[in-house]
């Protein structure tokens, strides 16, 4: 599958760039190929006339708790490890710095004075809670878990 490759710790790498157009052919081979193409879809398939703001809104519409990283993201790691210790896993995307444009924007902080980053962002229940600060503090406050067993991500 194009623009979709597996990374270690059970990262997904996903390109939200689309795929080339494909070249033409004869009849009896594009219907052969679209027939197939067609038939097996996936929540993480491309589609060519996606934007990349659509295809996130999909991705994040479609999984109960989904972070968009950069690759590599320490904070990231640090996300995931946290909410496995309560026994969620969620999925998560890796954007290019091209791709990281077309998030929504998070939540308004308390201290609007300091610098906010885009990524990781992370979405419950198709709402940004934010990042890292956020979540840690969603888990301190005793808000994370009532929050996940609501959208349906963990049962207790």
């Amino acid at each position: 599958m194009q623009g979709l490759r597996r990374c270690s710790n059970d990262v997904v790498r996903f390109d939200l760039t689309p795929p080339p157009p494909p070249p033409t052919s004869t009849a009896t081979n594009s219907s052969s190929a679209s027939s197939s193409s067609s038939s097996s879809s996936s929540s993480l398939s491309i589609d060519a006339a996606e934007s990349a703001e659509t295809r996130i809104q999909r991705l994040i519409s479609e999984h109960p708790v989904i972070i968009f990283s950069r690759s590599s993201c320490c904070m990231c790691h640090v996300m995931k490890k946290l909410l496995a210790t309560v026994g969620v896993h969620p999925t998560v995307i890796e954007l290019d710095d091209n791709e990281i444009s077309a998030l929504p924007p998070p939540p308004p902080s308390h201290d609007s004075d300091s610098p906010r980053n885009l990524v990781p962002a992370l979405f419950i229940g198709g709402t940004c809670v934010g990042g890292l600060e956020s979540l840690v503090a969603l888990h301190l406050s005793n808000h994370l878990v009532p929050k996940l067993v609501e959208v349906g991500a963990l049962w207790v």
